[in-house]
């Protein structure tokens, strides 16, 4: 006797991994590009380092923020959908029983399975409602504490991934000797990124990798050239 085990790999994307590959990508990328402008306007790091944290910290708090308010609309949406369908299943429940049997028939049930099933849910209020709410309206119930967690996701995750590319301008006085070991450092950063979110995604990992470090290459090479444009 033999035991055959079969074992399905598939991508669980969570709203942490999420968070974080939005958070992190922005943050590598934008306070690059402010350092990397700055770096063809003034010669001093101190300057640079300055305008780094202010931006840091308003971005850290403006994508934190975005993250709230979208968390807060998801569970708002969800809130307001399960309100309507609780007062549609009271108004309206033959229209509601057929849009469950609709659903069973499109799934290839037959016809007197789909009459069992139906009534079966709908022998229940709340499991009736979760059902529309899931099968008719692909809606996922959201945890509550979805849009602080989010806030905070994102927020931490924008901040540890602007210091990189700032840390050398802390150390280094001189701005244009610091820009070398800051792209370098964020170079490599995004190209490890790229390559981590790619594999998770499921996508070339070499290609996705090498996408998202030329973004943040095109994004600090163009305003380094803008400073310098106008300096």
């Amino acid at each position: 006797m033999h035991d055959h085990h079969h074992h399905e790999e598939h991508l669980q994307s969570s709203d942490l991994l999420r968070d974080v590959v939005i958070g992190m990508s922005d943050g590598l990328t934008v306070p690059f590009a402010l350092a990397a402008g700055l770096s063809g306007a003034v010669s001093s790091s101190g300057i640079i380092v300055i305008a780094g944290i202010a931006e840091i910290a308003a971005g850290g708090i403006a994508m934190g923020l975005g993250g709230y308010l979208a968390g807060k609309t998801e569970q708002d949406h969800y809130d307001s959908e399960l309100k309507r369908e609780y007062e549609e299943v009271d108004r309206i429940p033959e229209m509601e029983k057929q849009e469950v049997k609709d659903f069973f028939q499109h799934i290839g049930l037959s016809e007197e399975i789909q009459k069992q099933a139906t009534e079966e849910i709908a022998n229940n209020k709340k499991r009736w409602v979760d059902f529309m709410m899931k099968f008719e309206l692909n809606l996922d119930k959201p945890d509550p504490k979805r849009a602080r967690n989010s806030a905070l996701n994102i927020g931490v995750s924008y901040i540890v991934g602007g210091i990189i590319p700032l840390s050398p301008y802390i150390f280094i006085n001189n701005s244009h000797e610091a820009l070398k070991y800051s792209v370098v450092a964020t170079l490599i950063c995004l190209f490890v990124f790229g390559y981590f979110k790619s594999k998770i995604t499921g996508v070339p990992v070499i290609s996705g990798a090498l996408k998202v470090m030329l973004i943040g290459a095109l994004a600090a090479g163009a305003a380094y050239c803008v400073a310098l444009l106008f300096k």
